[in-house]
């Protein structure tokens, strides 16, 4: 697995805020970012969020984001938009629910697919919820400390 883009946002834009408008908080594209085990990513808006939260980390898959661009005709938009975390390359996210697995020396377990929502209609193009369903890449918990940093 490569670590194409690791992305932060310290404060949510859709969680919070159904019937209003989207928050504005930037999603910051970050070379390495701090793990924490059983809290989430420094920095960013999910860290602490809860109790054993399901998705301390969220992962998407890079290829995922190129056949979705080419499907809506988009040039325009980075894959920060769909405010994931780690965005990886060469590897079946899908296959990672249910089991641990390593990145970089920083061990995770894989929760659930990260479910799209309606919000992408809005961010990337209308239909991307639906087309990104099965697809939407993978919470994580995170099961010790450390460093990821982007792949050169």
């Amino acid at each position: 697995m490569r670590i194409r883009h690791i992305f932060i946002s310290p404060e949510h834009n859709f969680v919070g805020h159904n019937g209003k408008p989207p928050g504005e908080s930037p999603t910051l594209d970050v070379p390495e970012a701090r793990c924490l085990t059983g809290r989430g990513i420094e920095g960013d808006r999910y860290l602490d969020f809860k109790d054993d939260y399901k998705g301390q980390v969220t992962f998407f898959s890079s290829e995922v984001f190129e056949r979705l661009c080419a499907q809506f005709a988009i040039r325009d938009k980075s894959v920060g938009v769909l405010r994931r975390n780690i965005i990886t390359e060469g590897v079946d996210l899908n296959a990672l629910i249910g089991k641990e697995f390593e990145v970089q020396g920083v061990r995770f377990v894989g929760t659930q697919e990260s479910a799209p929502c309606h919000w992408m209609n809005a961010v990337f193009a209308e239909g991307a919820e639906e087309a990104l369903k099965g697809h939407g890449g993978l919470r994580a918990k995170i099961l010790s400390d450390g460093v990821l940093r982007v792949d050169a």
